[in-house]
């Protein structure tokens, strides 16, 4: 009997990502608020009733992929954030890091650039709360850092806010610039990270 659940199980969450792959892929070219119902399950090959045992709405499907696209990146980030070396040194690493993601995840990160202000209130606001965990997660490590000394929370928390709004614009221009302008836009986002970071070391002086 367990191993009978265990196939349906198994099934049930291949389903589950089929809908996910069908509507990344649906979303290259559109946004979620006009996306059909229909036209993802057509893309699965199943009837649109079998939507509903997954997702409750193509907005519920959204806030899925949301969590799909940055879920994954959180020890990713707090490690470069926490990693050895000088503050540029940590730098070139976010920097390469958002590179490699963007080469590898070209779709999602589409997806939460065009739905970070889209028209899916759902979905917008899985994207803020992903957003503000981001950042918490950065500030937890900007605080263990002797730079931090003296310090507020809320300065932190605003100083980490920056360097993940900037990490999420550079994931964006990434996407879009040309193969020959990828060295181009990293030199741009190293400069304009340690600019923060300048003004990190001044903030309390």
């Amino acid at each position: 009997m367990s191993h009978t659940l265990g196939i349906r199980q198994a099934q049930k969450q291949k389903t589950r990502q089929a809908f996910l792959d069908a509507a990344l892929s649906l979303l290259e070219e559109q946004s979620l608020s006009s996306l059909g119902l229909r036209e993802v399950t057509r893309a699965v090959g199943v009837a649109p009733t079998a939507f509903y045992r997954h997702f409750h709405s193509t907005a519920d499907l959204g806030v899925a992929l949301v969590e799909e696209a940055l879920g994954s990146l959180h020890p990713m980030i707090a490690g470069t954030v926490s990693a050895a070396g000088d503050s540029d040194e940590r730098i070139d690493r976010a920097v390469a890091l958002i590179a490699r993601h963007v080469r590898e995840h070209p779709a999602h990160i589409r997806f939460i650039a065009r739905e970070r202000n889209g028209g899916v209130q759902k979905v917008r606001s899985a994207i803020a709360e992903q957003m503000a965990r981001f950042a918490d997660e950065v500030k937890a490590e900007l605080a263990k850092q002797p730079e931090s000394a003296g310090w507020s929370d809320d300065d932190l928390l605003m100083l980490a806010g920056l360097y993940v709004d900037q990490m999420l614009m550079t994931a964006s221009t990434f996407l879009e610039a040309a193969p020959e302008e990828q060295d181009q836009v990293a030199r741009v986002a190293t400069r304009r990270m340690r600019l923060i970071s300048i003004g990190r070391r001044h903030w309390l002086g």
